[in-house]
């Protein structure tokens, strides 16, 4: 008795097998179908639309890369400009801290710069 459900556990489990695969064949035909059909639906545009909105996505991409572009100049020369001022006055706020004024008895100034003097 064991033997006979057995083989129809096997002979199920085949043709559910058989089943999913026309299953699946016939999805991939019907989806196809629909695929075609919503095509048909479409409007194309015609030649003239096409161009014209061609020319509207090419004129609008140059656009913005012209802003960009603008955009990269001024931030460039605001970055030299901010760091080489910045340099500047490093540069100055250490030479103004490096040089000592001393008067001599004379009564005239006398500049030492420290940085020389350390080395």
């Amino acid at each position: 008795m064991a033997n006979k459900k057995d083989n129809k556990d096997v002979m199920d489990s085949k043709m559910t097998k058989q089943e999913n695969k026309n299953s699946v064949k016939k999805e991939k035909k019907s989806s196809f179908k629909d695929f075609k059909t919503e095509l048909k639906k479409v409007t194309w545009p015609t030649p003239k639309e096409l161009v014209n909105k061609t020319i509207a996505v090419i004129v609008s991409v140059l656009i913005v890369a012209l802003i960009v572009f603008v955009f990269d100049l001024v931030f460039e020369n605001v970055y030299n400009y901010g760091t080489g001022a910045l340099k500047n006055a490093i540069v100055d706020t250490e030479s103004v801290s490096d040089t000592v004024d001393v008067q001599d008895t004379t009564g005239t100034e006398v500049t030492f710069d420290t940085a020389d003097s350390a080395e």
